[in-house]
């Protein structure tokens, strides 16, 4: 049984978590311990942890679950039409993926488990996805949409401003550490080319 099949019961699961009755989605979010397990990965250091846990929850009742076999796509790199959800991985591994100029093969970046999230700069400005995700096992998440993300805006906007500066803050993680890595590689060229420059004898400028 999945999360959402256990929070809402199995005469509601037809019917999308977004489209309940915000009141009657709430108080079926903080009543199910699955909810609160999501809520949780959702909070975790890999996640959005700037959230506390009664935001968290909420924003777990707008999300959908979602299964997908091992070998799966569940973001392909480039794609451009389908950018409107974000991914909280509850169970199972994703193998994040790039496709490099210089390369037949494409280089794997990272290996995510419980309480990553995939998907979220894409969600934000609507840009082509700049990886593949693949389910490296069969995974198990739970999907945020564009248009649940409206509906939790227009329902709860002050837990969806603080979500959306959670993923701000995030994504400025990211983009800071990668502007660390970038410096170290430059250091490391600049190495290089010394260490070449020092090997390479001088060539005789009289001849």
């Amino acid at each position: 049984m999945s999360l959402f099949e256990k929070l809402l019961g199995p005469r509601r699961t037809r019917q999308a978590p977004e489209a309940l009755a915000p009141a009657r989605r709430q108080a079926a979010v903080e009543a199910s311990a699955s909810a609160h397990e999501a809520a949780h990965l959702l909070r975790a250091p890999t996640a959005l942890m700037q959230l506390d846990e009664a935001e968290a929850l909420t924003v777990v009742g707008f999300m959908k679950p979602r299964r997908f076999p091992a070998g799966t796509a569940i973001i392909r790199q480039g794609e451009a039409s389908d950018t409107g959800f974000m991914v909280l991985v509850l169970e199972g591994e994703i193998t994040v993926e790039a496709q490099r100029i210089s390369r037949r093969d494409p280089v794997t970046l990272n290996v995510l488990g419980p309480g990553s999230l995939i998907g979220e700069m894409a969600l934000v400005d609507g840009e082509a996805r700049s990886a593949t995700c693949l389910a490296s096992t069969d995974v198990h998440c739970a999907v945020l949409t564009r248009d649940a993300l409206e509906t939790l805006t227009t329902e709860q906007p002050a837990t969806a401003a603080k979500l959306m500066t959670a993923v701000a803050q995030r994504l400025a993680e990211r983009l800071r550490e990668n502007s660390q890595k970038l410096q170290v590689y430059a250091k490391l060229v600049q190495t290089l080319q010394q260490e070449v420059d020092r090997l390479m004898p001088t060539p005789d400028r009289r001849l």
